[in-house]
């Protein structure tokens, strides 16, 4: 799953740090989101989208699994 968590941060002027602290989890959390290393439990991603006054939708891009 791909997001746009660092593009939204970046445009809105806000640090890793900040963001972290605003959503109680570690800086390394937010880095390993960017990074598409971690996928956010439901909850976190929910926290995400109300800081960033947005849908999940908005920021998460499911992509459907190749069909084989």
């Amino acid at each position: 799953m791909k997001n746009r968590i660092e593009q939204i941060r970046k445009e809105r002027g806000i640090l890793q740090e900040e963001l972290a602290k605003g959503l109680g989890v570690s800086r390394q959390t937010i880095s390993s989101l960017e990074r598409g290393r971690y996928n956010p439990s439901i909850l976190l991603a929910h926290n995400i989208a109300v800081y960033f006054g947005m849908t999940i939708e908005d920021i998460f891009i499911f992509e459907e699994a190749e069909q084989a």
